[in-house]
């Protein structure tokens, strides 16, 4: 079980539509749950696109900030997730984030909180991946991004997205000290290869996604699924991915002393 915060940069590197897409391929045993919280103070984005307004905005980040002043996050967390899944399965949920950036003030004293519920839910079989958007790793929530296992930074290979990677790996890596395993996924839009971008930029390359607007639409804004969408590569590469991001996990625990399925915390409410 694992925590992974994702993070981009300038632009719209496309830090959700990765989210949406791993979410959707996390390998699952049963009984399992993996949850995709979405902590962007810029405001969300799967509420009025993937999810195409049909669950009402009484769902998601913004109501747990009463509940954390409240001491009742840990039990208020469970009611605002919303299932993705066409079979209500109820085992790849999404905490809806705020939609008005103006509530990101609110939030200041729930970040600590919500780091400290989501290093204890894998006691409960889940995993999370925490949408941080574009400024989320820094400032009043990056303690989100500190008490991760995993950091990816999502950027396209063009050389505007990739400048402002670099600029956000350093300031990523002087701000956790090593206490996260950070990586690059990519999303293949510019000319720069793997290789070259990981010798650069001195980060792995944990994932490159194709440049496919009209399956990515599908995840970002919820569009009809073209032919052989959930066969096709996007969603491969995002599958493959999985399998390296648990590695990571792996390691950052054994480094840590860690056993390698759960973190040795726990936090009360959660179920």
């Amino acid at each position: 079980m694992a925590v992974i915060a994702l993070a981009g940069g300038l632009g719209a590197p496309g830090v959700t539509t990765t989210a949406m897409a791993l979410l959707m391929t996390w390998p699952l045993e049963p009984g399992r749950r993996v949850v995709l919280a979405e902590c962007d103070p810029d405001g969300g984005a799967i509420l009025p696109g993937a999810l195409q307004g049909t669950v009402a905005n009484t769902y998601g980040l913004r109501n747990l900030a009463l509940a954390g002043r409240q001491g009742q996050l840990a039990d208020a967390f469970w009611r605002q997730l919303v299932d993705v899944t066409d079979a209500a399965s109820h085992d790849r949920l999404v905490l809806p984030g705020i939609y008005d950036p103006a509530h990101a003030s609110s939030l200041a004293p729930v970040w600590d909180q919500l780091a400290t519920l989501f290093a204890g839910i894998e006691q409960h079989h889940h995993d999370v991946l925490v949408d941080l958007g574009r400024r989320g790793a820094f400032g009043p929530s990056a303690v989100l991004a500190k008490r991760a296992d995993v950091v990816l930074m999502v950027a396209r290979n063009t050389l505007r997205g990739l400048q402002s990677a670099q600029v956000r790996l350093g300031a990523l890596r002087e701000q956790l000290g090593g206490a996260a395993e950070i990586g690059l996924v990519l999303v293949e839009a510019g000319p720069f290869g793997r290789e070259e971008i990981q010798r650069h930029l001195g980060a792995e390359v944990v994932a490159v996604l194709p440049w496919q607007p009209e399956h990515a639409a599908v995840l970002s804004d919820g569009a009809a699924q073209p032919r052989r969408f959930e066969s096709g590569e996007l969603i491969r590469a995002a599958r493959t991915a999985t399998t390296r991001i648990r590695q990571m996990v792996a390691t950052r625990r054994s480094r840590l002393g860690w056993p390698t399925g759960a973190g040795g915390r726990e936090v009360s409410g959660a179920r």
